[in-house]
């Protein structure tokens, strides 16, 4: 699964790297370095303009919830449960379906964490975990693919202009060799060359399945960070700062 990440990078930053033609970010959200479910994220999107719906879509830069709230959900709670969706079932589940099938996005981020089981045991017996950072081994943005849904509050009043609620989740698949001793599981990844692709809300079907392949192995690295990351109160970059070998669990 994915359930923490590092998202570091300003607004205007990602404008320029996704090719975004309108921000519809009101207020920047600061450096995260120990994003955690229900906090709010950056996601790349393609919609219509809302002034003219039948204008083509065009790519926006918003903010979105993490965990998923589908339209039809009574219980707004159940969105803390939806932060990940697999690759292998997103296109059957109903709480995914009809989001995969138009409402995919790309959510941006300097890397994620993943915790390994180490030898060692806690004090009620269970194996302790050493966190690590994995990101691209040039230092790239990493654009994990997401799907969003717009769910709309109804104790709010019509003219409430936070009626609606933008929430997202994060699609994972089978982790690459170099990483699978981590963690079975990683975030799915789309290239540059297919991000048009995955956004366009029109594609569908086998279409969309192509575009779902794993990293190029290789291409992240991973390394252990302080145990400051389990505490999602800790924010700051030294969460993603290598930890000396000599603290290290083993």
């Amino acid at each position: 699964m994915c359930g923490r990440y590092a998202s570091s990078r300003r607004p205007e930053d990602l404008v320029e790297e996704f090719e975004v033609e309108e921000s519809r970010v009101e207020t920047a959200l600061e450096p995260d370095f120990n994003v955690a479910p229900t906090k709010p994220v950056y996601a790349v999107l393609e919609r219509p303009p809302s002034r003219d719906r039948d204008l083509p879509a065009q790519r926006q830069l918003r903010v979105l919830t993490w965990g998923l709230l589908p339209s039809w959900a009574k219980d707004p709670k159940m969105a803390s449960r939806l932060i990940n969706a697999r690759v292998e079932t997103v296109a059957e589940k109903p709480a995914y379906r009809r989001a995969f099938a138009a409402r995919r996005c790309l959510l941006p981020a300097d890397g994620y964490f993943e915790w390994y089981p180490t030898s060692q045991t806690t004090a009620s017996g269970k194996p302790r975990k050493q966190p690590f950072f994995i990101r691209p081994r040039d230092h790239g943005v990493v654009a994990m693919a997401g799907l969003y849904e717009i769910w709309r509050d109804p104790e709010r009043a019509d003219d409430d202009p936070d009626r609606f609620r933008w929430t997202c989740t994060v699609l994972t698949t089978e982790a690459e060799d170099d990483l699978g001793h981590i963690h079975d599981r990683m975030p799915m990844m789309v290239e540059p060359e297919r991000w048009s692709a995955w956004l366009d809300p029109t594609a569908s079907g086998d279409a969309l399945r192509e575009l779902l392949v794993p990293a190029a192995p290789g291409a992240l690295e991973a390394y252990p960070v302080a145990t400051l990351v389990n505490n999602v109160r800790n924010n700051g970059p030294e969460l993603v700062e290598p930890l000396p070998l000599e603290e290290v669990e083993a």
